[in-house]
């Protein structure tokens, strides 16, 4: 996903004056709520990322830090066609920090308001364009943004501890939340497990909402450690329920309460399947065990 790809770009920007914006040009229209439609003649380009309030919100201003929900849509400048939206499926949301969005983004959108429309142009030499199909590295990448509202998941797990279960895999906790598993000597689970570590008082997720966690993941009898966003340093976000991820966190995250810490024993059906995943040196007949804190739902 496009979105997924600014993180990390942190080229530094400067706003163009309304008279020599060249957004200015960009006509956009549209229903409000709904995908907008963005007019120029190809060829659009930018030397430095500029950004152009369409239309000013009414709603909480937003600060750097802030962590926004927004909808967008993207196209590129040259070709005039569209990249890729977020309209008619879930809006996107990322944290107004230039430690992990663009520099562009954040000054672009620092100050305005909830329910504003931003077109915001990323320049060349930021280098969103590398990877995209049928794109150039010189080309300009413009995005049309509405800023949905402002999104303010947990930093960690919280809430009533839950008793430990006999023969289930034991997790330590360390200063910042991050888990440390130790798997049992004893064969795993044919089936699903879900066992909550520590019950949220949130509400409850529900399926096709976007949830933010952190997580690890560990292979069962190995206790090998193939993926953790703990150590990558920054929760992720992704649809729940919604068959974008492995059927074992639909179906044990589904139904789970914000501020849940929950442990995830998946067997292979419900994990990567037979084909396993190479990648994460996962083979078809792993049994995978995920420590999950569910921080916030969208």
């Amino acid at each position: 996903m496009l979105v997924i790809a600014l993180a990390g770009l942190t080229t530094l920007t400067t706003a163009a004056s309304a008279a020599s914006n060249p957004l200015a040009k960009v006509k956009v229209t549209g229903v409000a709520g709904e995908k907008p439609i963005l007019d120029f003649a190809k060829g659009l380009s930018v030397k430095k990322t500029t950004s152009r309030e369409v239309t000013v919100g009414t709603g909480e201003t937003i600060a750097k830090g802030t962590r926004i929900i927004f909808d967008f849509v993207a196209v590129n400048g040259r070709t005039r066609k569209e990249i890729e939206t977020s309209y008619g499926s879930a809006p996107a949301s990322v944290p107004l920090d230039k430690k992990q969005v663009p520099a562009g983004l954040v000054t672009g959108l620092t100050g305005t308001a909830v329910g504003s429309r931003v077109l915001v142009a990323f320049a060349p030499k930021d280098g969103l364009a590398k990877g995209i199909k049928g794109a150039k590295k010189s080309d300009t990448l413009l995005f049309a943004i509405d800023i949905r509202g402002i999104y303010t998941p947990l930093t960690r797990a919280e809430g009533e501890p839950v008793a430990p279960v006999a023969g289930l895999p034991t997790v330590v906790l360390g200063a910042d939340g991050a888990p440390t598993l130790t798997i049992p000597a004893t064969d795993p689970s044919a089936t699903l497990v879900t066992q909550p570590l520590i019950k949220g008082a949130g509400a409850v997720v529900t399926a096709g909402q976007t949830i933010t966690v952190q997580y690890v993941g560990v292979i069962y009898g190995t206790s090998k450690v193939f993926d953790s966003s703990w150590k990558r340093g920054a929760p992720i976000d992704f649809a729940i329920g919604a068959g974008q991820v492995i059927p074992g966190w639909d179906e044990g995250l589904v139904g789970q309460t914000i501020g849940s810490q929950v442990l995830l024993v998946i067997p292979p059906d419900k994990g990567y399947g037979t084909q396993g995943s190479a990648n994460a040196g996962i083979s078809g007949t792993d049994t995978l065990v995920f420590v999950i804190d569910i921080l916030g739902a969208y």
